[in-house]
């Protein structure tokens, strides 16, 4: 089974919803996440629930 580390990111109403798909983008892009859940709520604001896979190191043995 597969292990996620998470990381909330909430975005005011103010920002718009092309500077939210940029901000998200650039996570994606350079960090590797992914979305896993967006709440949009009701001032407005959205509070997004980003996720990435934990890769563990297998020692090896020789």
């Amino acid at each position: 089974m597969p292990e996620y580390e998470f990381v909330d990111v909430y975005l005011p109403r103010a920002v718009s919803r092309k500077e939210a798909a940029r901000l998200l983008t650039d996570h994606a892009e350079y960090g590797y996440w992914e979305l896993y859940r967006l709440t949009l709520l009701r001032d407005g604001s959205r509070r997004v629930r980003l996720r990435r896979r934990i890769i563990r190191q297998v020692r090896a043995t020789w």
